[in-house]
This record gives C-alpha cells, sequence and structure tokens, in this order.
C-alpha cells in the first residue's frame, strides 16, 4: 500500500517562483524605463525645426561672409590659455575682442564662450576654463557676429589649428 506524500503549500513549489521571474523582470525594467525617460533631459532633439533652418542659413551667411573678407586664424593652444592670430583684410582682422565659443559634441551643458582680447595687432588672447579635455567644437566670431571660423580639436592639444572657410564648408 502506497502513502500520499503530503503536497507542500504554493509558495514552496519552485516552479512557481521559475515562471514568476520572467514576468517580475519585465514590470521592474519597464518601471525604470519609464522613469528614465520622464526624468532624463533630451538636449538633442528639437522642437522648432523651421527656426533651426533659418538658424542654420544665417551660419552659412556667416560663413560666405568670412570667405569674402578672406579670414585666417591660427589658434595656439598653451595648458588654459589660447592665443589667436587673425588674417584677412586690413579691416577686417581688426577688432576690440573676439568670441571663442567651445561646443561639447554632446553634453549642451558642457559648452562654453571664451572672449579674446587684443595682445598685439591681429593677434588675442584668452583664458580657458580648467577641464576642458577631450573633443570640441570651435566656433569663432568676430564682435559684430557677421562672420564665422568654424574647427575641431582634441584638446589638450600642443599644436597649432588653422581655422579657415573651405569650399566644402560653403555648401
Amino acid at each position: 500500500m502506497s502513502e500520499q506524500q503530503p503536497i507542500s503549500p504554493w509558495y514552496r513549489q519552485p516552479w512557481f517562483w521559475f515562471l514568476l521571474i520572467f514576468p517580475t523582470a519585465a514590470i521592474i525594467w519597464c518601471i525604470f524605463m519609464i522613469t528614465m525617460a520622464i526624468t532624463s533631459e533630451n538636449s538633442m532633439v528639437s522642437d522648432d525645426y523651421s527656426k533651426e533652418g533659418r538658424g542654420i542659413n544665417m551660419e552659412l551667411a556667416r560663413d560666405e561672409r568670412a570667405a569674402e573678407l578672406g579670414l585666417l586664424a591660427e589658434l595656439t593652444f598653451e595648458q588654459e590659455t589660447v592665443y589667436v592670430n587673425l588674417q584677412g583684410q586690413a579691416d577686417a582682422a581688426d577688432h576690440p575682442y573676439l568670441v571663442l565659443n567651445l561646443f561639447h559634441p554632446t553634453l549642451e551643458g558642457e559648452d562654453r564662450t571664451v572672449q579674446l582680447m587684443p595682445e598685439s595687432e591681429h593677434s588675442y588672447r584668452g583664458q580657458l576654463p580648467h577641464d576642458m579635455n577631450g573633443r570640441w567644437y570651435l566656433d569663432l566670431r568676430g564682435p559684430e557676429n557677421d562672420w564665422r571660423l568654424k574647427g575641431e580639436i582634441a584638446l589638450p592639444s600642443s599644436t597649432s589649428l588653422e581655422l579657415g572657410v573651405t569650399v566644402q564648408d560653403q555648401g
């Protein structure tokens, strides 16, 4: 004669817990992703595409103006100081100051603006903020914001960088 084995309660069954793991993990992951989507800011998405399109056309006009003036800038980075030698038409290369914008490729909050003060004729100098390591997009402009020279550099750098408008940049 056989004796019946006692059946353990449901919470002690291994198959119950095995089958419960997957839906529980999916629910936890879903809650995590919804929380991240709500609380994180996505600065790479633009709400007004037409406004940005008009802005791009203005930037292209600034590039064309720099080409008309024949502007060429040589940037030299030494520790936390940037030196700029600006060449071009006589009146175009003489300004009371220049503005150098440094844009981080992915983090909008890391963007920096440096005002470059004249050191001698056509030479300017500015102080960089601390911890400017990594890749940066450069945007050099005059005080009237009517021309622009752009480039890219990896800091810290011991080499000079030339900024000028080429045929590729205009189109």
